[in-house]
């Protein structure tokens, strides 16, 4: 693409506002800054968009809104009149511009004569899932760029099983964008008269109250809840995002008199004034939290993302100090407190599973499978895990119990198909009480599950590589090792290597090959020697390539120094 001519085009439409154009003139004469902004259209994937809110043709703005939109539209349109009448469920989240992008979608599928059910203001991710499923709708949009900084916003398409829109018609989408005219071809109609038609409808509190009802119904054990509810303390936080309400509420629900929610970022902000970045994954994050809890003598602290479809939790140890849980260990902790207390309830199925990515810790396998439950592998993405459990409704050959990805992503129940905050907080909260009336603290019962799965110890090292160069050199990375394939990292050796791409698995010493049941996956997985495992993937969201390194040793000190050798030559190996 000629990106100087796209900037021309671009600035010589009458459709820029006054303040566009200006933004547009700001940077005239700045190749660089010219060929970011309109080297390529951002690519509708699988997930959507996701970008930098700005001007341009690769960023988050009302044009690349609207020609998803009407992409998407077009698609419905050839699904026919019935499909038209399902209509589509519509969400957003805190961030800038997310509910004036919520309005213009709603606008322009309106004008194309489908029918829109838009929440009234923000809500958690799970509750746009929540009500493609509970409505009927043919698909959903949510507006959210999940827990990226606060320049980012993002388009995210689902389905009509509530799970992120499959690759066919993500492919009819992305097709329909590519071939219109940003500034002429989008239908767009006025959003209160398609509300007064009632082509618009608004979704609001009943909706919440259906959700929450299905939400606290996955609830396995909240008995334990009312045996410690009058002593025990938590501290929620949002991160200024779309759990503020939902979370609260539902912990109420199931028994739980005093939570400490955190005042500052309880405010709606899309600056998200109190963080460096909203990610639960990031401890700093927690620093409001972590005061609010030494002086109320707390253990534990829970914070979701501006969308509320991750989870991190902050423990005190037995030191006194608060300390994060990774994604992997919170996921171990809920598999195996949930088959515990499917036992003791009497609720467990004939054929249970849980499910994991692939480049989550295999120590959920050894929990899983030493109680006697089945565990799947799938691809990085909740669309993945939500395919295997359609699967095995399909089949009846399993029952998830609950499924997760190292990324603090959580699911369990059939209401929903993306991951949910607002159940594993629950969840997160009843293990937390079961464990108190165990006269233990969840760091605690972290330290028990190495004793009874082993010593496993996971890293995941993220390398960004921004703008143009960047998208480049991580297609030049996965290549380069393609054609000169690694045969040591740090000094272990490979002894298999997994391309998911063509889905194969290749033993380095003899050279003989095995299909795998998962492919086409941009995923590089070498098994080394010590059992350690070291995977390299490009992210499909952000604009950097990740690389997982899983480790297990006699003790942690020994599954830790793998790790720490492994982080190391992985800096050397991606860049």
């Amino acid at each position: 693409m000629d990106y100087l001519a796209e900037y021309e085009r671009w600035l010589a439409s009458d459709a820029l506002t006054a303040e566009e154009r200006a933004e547009l003139e700001a940077i005239r004469g700045n190749d660089e800054a010219i060929k970011d902004r309109f080297f390529a259209p951002l690519s509708f994937g699988t997930a959507g968009l996701r970008g930098v809110l700005g001007t341009g043709l690769y960023r988050m703005n009302r044009f690349t809104v609207g020609a998803a939109t009407q992409g998407l539209a077009n698609l419905i349109l050839q699904n026919g009149e019935a499909a038209m009448k399902r209509g589509v469920s519509i969400a957003y989240d805190s961030r800038h511009m997310s509910p004036e992008f919520a309005q213009l979608a709603a606008s322009i599928l309106s004008a194309n004569g489908i029918q829109v059910l838009l929440y009234d203001e923000l809500r958690p991710t799970p509750e746009l899932s929540f009500a493609i499923r509970y409505y009927g709708t043919i698909a959903g949009i949510n507006i959210t760029a999940s827990h990226n900084p606060k320049e980012y916003n993002g388009y995210k398409v689902y389905w009509e099983d509530g799970a992120q829109l499959p690759p066919k018609e993500a492919d009819v989408v992305a097709a329909e964008m590519g071939a219109l005219d940003f500034f002429k071809d989008v239908k767009i109609a006025d959003f209160e008269e398609m509300k007064a038609k009632g082509l618009i409808k608004m979704l609001d509190w009943q909706t919440d109250e259906a959700y929450l009802k299905q939400v606290q119904a996955v609830a396995v054990n909240p008995d334990c809840i009312r045996q410690v509810a009058d002593e025990f303390k938590l501290v929620y936080t949002p991160f200024h995002g779309a759990g503020y309400r939902l979370v609260p509420e539902i912990l109420r629900r199931i028994g739980y008199k005093h939570i400490l929610c955190v005042p500052e970022q309880m405010v709606i902000d899309g600056d998200f004034p109190t963080v460096v970045s909203p990610n639960p994954e990031n401890k700093e994050g927690f620093n409001i939290a972590i005061e609010i809890a030494k002086k109320n003598d707390v253990d534990l602290i829970i914070g979701t993302d501006p969308d509320a479809d991750r989870t991190g939790i902050v423990l005190r140890n037995k030191e006194g100090e608060y300390v994060t849980l990774s994604g992997n260990q919170v996921g171990v902790l809920l598999i195996d407190y949930i088959i515990t207390a499917r036992k003791l309830t009497g609720t467990m199925p004939a054929h249970p599973a849980v499910l994991k990515s692939v480049v989550s810790t295999e120590m959920a396998r050894s929990a899983a499978e030493k109680n006697g439950v089945a565990c799947f592998d799938t691809f990085t993405g909740f669309k993945f895990l939500a395919e295997k459990i359609k699967q095995f409704e399909a089949t009846g050959s399993h029952q998830y119990l609950f499924a997760f990805e190292e990324s603090y992503g959580y699911l369990a129940g059939d209401y929903a198909r993306d991951k949910d905050a607002v159940t594993a907080s629950m969840l997160i909260a009843e293990m937390a009480a079961y464990y108190r009336t165990k006269g233990m603290t969840l760091y605690d019962a972290m330290q028990t599950m190495y004793e009874k799965y082993g010593y496993y110890c996971e890293q995941t090292i993220s390398i960004t590589m921004p703008g143009v160069s960047g998208l480049e050199r991580m297609k030049e990375l996965m290549v380069e090792l393609r054609e000169t394939p690694l045969t040591e990292v740090a000094g272990d050796k490979v002894a298999y290597a997994r391309d998911y791409q063509p889905g194969v698995r290749t033993c380095v010493a003899t050279g003989a090959t095995e299909q795998m049941e998962l492919s086409g996956q941009n995923v590089l997985y070498y098994e080394l020697e010590s059992g350690t495992s070291f995977i390299i993937r490009p992210s499909g969201t952000e604009p950097k390539v990740k690389v997982y390194i899983m480790a297990k040793g006699s003790n942690m000190a020994e599954a830790q120094a793998r790790v720490e050798a492994l982080a190391a030559a992985a800096k050397e190996i991606v860049k």
